[in-house]
């Protein structure tokens, strides 16, 4: 069976120093994939090529088998059917309600539909009661919990999570967590987490990608990967004993 997503020898580089030295992955439906590995060495940047809004020096993205580039009529088709929750999310200086509501409105959904999506969208995330609140007031976790809100609401296809829980008290960091689980449970979305939260990967995750040196070292089921890693490095890497 095609994956709905994957990368083929996906290579990137910035100010000369190569970041992703061939990335080849696939991504199966509905599952919870994460991306762990330490600091700077490419983890975001391989988010931001799935979610294209960067391009691969070479290699593809592919989409149901079929390969998109970024600034294409099928990339923006294909944007459309994704979102993406960054570590430090944006809110509009808004009411909570208007801040999730705000991507059905781009797409012309109609009203009605609009209120009955955004008000199951914030009992969700446990921020019902704060709808008609200014969403820029409220808490950091609060904060992350609106935008989780904003892109559930939107059903994508594949939703990818940038270091979504980090900073937060460990109250908001279980409440996402459960929206995750919960969100993948009832929309069946595809989910792909980048985080350095080797706890967080291990709840949560189908699978595993430990990305070392710009390469995917070793890539199986969590609890293969947390429990009888086949590869030295990354044994190494999640012990703790080597630096990278």
């Amino acid at each position: 069976m095609i994956p709905p997503l994957s990368l083929h020898g996906v290579r990137k580089s910035f100010g000369g120093k190569e970041v992703l030295r061939g990335i080849d992955a696939g991504i199966s439906a509905g599952e919870i994939f994460a991306i762990v590995g330490p600091s700077g060495v490419g983890k975001t940047t391989t988010l931001r090529l799935l979610d294209l809004l960067d391009a691969p020096d070479s290699g593809e993205i592919r989409f149901h088998g079929a390969s998109v580039s970024v600034g294409s009529p099928a990339a923006l088709d294909q944007r459309r059917r994704m979102a993406m929750i960054m570590q430090n999310p944006s809110t509009f200086r808004a009411t909570v309600f208007e801040n999730v509501a705000y991507g059905l409105w781009l797409r012309g959904v109609d009203p009605r539909e609009i209120r009955v999506r955004v008000f199951q969208a914030l009992a969700f995330v446990g921020l019902l009661e704060a709808a008609g609140q200014r969403a820029d007031r409220l808490s950091g976790g609060e904060q992350q919990r609106i935008a989780f809100a904003r892109a559930a609401v939107l059903r994508p296809e594949v939703l990818f999570l940038d270091e979504f829980t980090a900073n937060l008290d460990p109250g908001n960091v279980r409440l996402l967590e459960q929206a995750v689980l919960r969100h993948r449970r009832e929309a069946g979305s595809t989910i792909v987490i980048v985080t350095h939260n080797l706890f967080q990967a291990r709840r949560l995750a189908d699978r595993v990608g430990v990305l070392l040196e710009g390469r995917l070292a070793e890539v199986g089921p969590a609890r293969d990967i947390f429990e009888a890693s086949q590869t030295p490095e990354v044994r190494a890497f999640l012990s703790g004993e080597m630096a990278y």
